[in-house]
């Protein structure tokens, strides 16, 4: 089997977005998606609109976010809405939360822990699907990459409970952090599958490995950056580029890598790649491929 590719840059500017993006050899048609973590209210960390504008643009895409599961500027729609519009997003895209209205149920017959998804009814708009990540830490998964932005993020606010609770309807806030983490980790990889095979090869991801705390975009008050800005990445392989961006976290000589590894390692995060490979949507053997070469 052929290696899974990665490609690299060192350039995190607009511009380098776009030419990794082009390196994928990719055509994204049709509606094309494009989600990314808008930034809680408070966060200082998040990609904003300015940066992520000349992929959007190129992609003619729509901004795409799901409420959160959580008490904070993103729990309800009107919200959320109002904090697209303080977060700038609305002045540059047109944006749409997609489980505004309904939620529409993915199935996950193989899955691991949970044999359902749901998301945003809105998904149905949309025939293809950029995955822009601002890969961080997180205080849950360990860190936060394309396979987080794939099932948490995707998922309705709901579905983002469901998730945590490990498939237990109707489970309370307080359910959500009281859970087995591995099988949390494994219903984060079955959620994920379930988004990959929906749009099968309509998919690409790029990981932006900048502003490295080990707090997620959702934090209101996260800790600042712990390590040097490192690049970006793109892939059609979900698990390659998540694995890709933490061999090169391990693999630096940042004095703030060992701070960052470990929440990775004390969350277990890797263990979400591990279970999406058994899925079979992607595979953690990879070649990485510096552009800028």
């Amino acid at each position: 089997m052929e290696k899974s590719i990665v490609y690299f840059s060192k350039k995190i500017t607009p511009e380098g977005i776009v030419n990794i993006y082009n390196h994928l050899g990719k055509e994204l048609k049709g509606n094309v998606a494009v989600k990314l973590h808008s930034g809680e209210r408070g966060n200082q960390n998040y990609l904003r609109p300015e940066f992520v504008k000349a992929i959007v643009e190129k992609l003619n895409g729509t901004v795409v976010e799901c409420n959160t599961a959580y008490d904070g500027a993103r729990d309800t729609t009107e919200k959320h809405k109002e904090l697209m519009k303080e977060h700038e997003w609305t002045k540059y895209f047109n944006v749409d939360i997609m489980d505004s209205e309904e939620e529409k149920v993915l199935d996950i017959p193989n899955g691991k822990v949970i044999k359902k998804n749901y998301v945003g009814k809105n998904i149905e708009k949309y025939d293809s699907m950029l995955v822009l990540s601002h890969f961080k830490g997180h205080p849950m998964g360990g860190y936060g990459g394309a396979l987080k932005q794939l099932s948490i993020g995707v998922a309705s606010g709901k579905g983002k409970r469901y998730i945590h609770c490990i498939g237990k309807e109707n489970g309370s806030y307080e359910d959500m952090f009281n859970v087995d983490q591995l099988k949390f980790l494994e219903a984060m990889a079955d959620s994920a599958s379930s988004v990959v095979k929906y749009f099968g090869d309509n998919i690409a991801y790029i990981n932006v490995m900048c502003n490295l705390s080990v707090d997620c975009d959702c934090c209101g008050v996260a800790e600042d950056p712990c390590m040097k800005d490192i690049g970006i990445l793109a892939s059609l392989d979900p698990v390659a580029i998540d694995q890709a961006c933490i061999d090169l976290i391990y693999k630096s000589n940042d004095p703030g890598r060992d701070h960052f590894i470990e929440r990775v390692e004390s969350r277990h995060g890797v263990h979400t790649i591990e279970a999406a490979e058994e899925l079979g949507i992607g595979s953690r053997d990879y070649e990485l491929i510096d552009i800028d070469e």
